[in-house]
């Protein structure tokens, strides 16, 4: 990138005023932009009296490819580029939809979820400049850009993992609703025990998921995450109406 705007651009007058210039680059591996992500998005609490939200690592991870994604995307204006504050300012607006959910529902802990990723697109759209030729198509980009995302954590984190049990359960006729408005609870009420979910932790958040409520609320997003993947793969029906989306056969 060649100038600096609020999108994040490089500073070319350090140039013209000191006679020098910056050279930086994006984070070369996924691990590192992560790393990045995670240390400068501001998702805890001035008011130490209420838990800090919770964006689980999977949820991290679709956030740091859709940024990639995004970078590599030949309708984004390469002169611009994508910097890692758009992905920051993603990671931030999950934990924001997170703590929504949890005024509403009463949780304790707010855990960001799979249904809490449509609130990034249009928080993210003012942070990139498209070629001419895409203008008007900016969200219909974002969105396919989220989904394979979303698709390639999925096949990245739970390759060669047999999730027959949590299918089996919608072919024999379970039907899930879910939102930025249903509470983990209440999903997890509604999927009933699932043999997988133990394996889906273990893959999904390889470093714990703590206990009582936290724990409860990153159970329901790696469910969710799961059911998402199934219907990227086709393998669950989908039908998103609004806030609320229901997964079928």
């Amino acid at each position: 990138p060649e100038d600096y705007t609020n999108r994040g651009r490089i500073i070319t007058p350090l140039k013209d005023r000191f006679g020098a210039e910056v050279r930086t680059h994006y984070p070369l591996e996924l691990a590192d932009e992560l790393t990045l992500v995670a240390q400068e998005a501001a998702v805890l609490w001035v008011d130490t009296a209420h838990a800090a939200p919770v964006v689980p690592a999977h949820l991290l991870e679709v956030v740091g490819r859709f940024a990639r994604n995004v970078r590599d995307a030949p309708q984004v204006d390469q002169r611009s580029g994508v910097s890692a504050r758009f992905a920051i300012a993603a990671v931030e607006t999950l934990a924001a939809s997170a703590v929504r959910r949890a005024a509403i529902t009463g949780e304790a802990i707010a855990v960001a979820r799979i249904a809490d990723l449509p609130c990034v697109i249009p928080a993210s759209r003012g942070k990139v400049e498209f070629d001419d030729a895409d203008e008007g198509r900016e969200f219909e980009v974002l969105e396919h850009l989220l989904r394979r995302a979303i698709a390639e954590t999925y096949r990245a984190r739970l390759a060669g993992l047999d999730l027959r049990p949590l299918q089996d359960k919608f072919d024999n006729g379970l039907v899930v609703a879910t939102g930025d408005t249903v509470s983990a609870d209440d999903l997890l009420a509604q999927l009933g025990p699932v043999p997988v979910l133990s394996a889906l932790l273990e893959r999904l958040e390889p470093d714990g998921i703590g206990e009582g409520p936290v724990a409860v609320g990153i159970a329901a997003a790696v469910l969710e995450f799961a059911m998402e993947g199934l219907h990227l793969n086709k393998r669950l029906a989908k039908d998103s109406d609004g806030a609320r989306t229901v997964y079928g056969s």
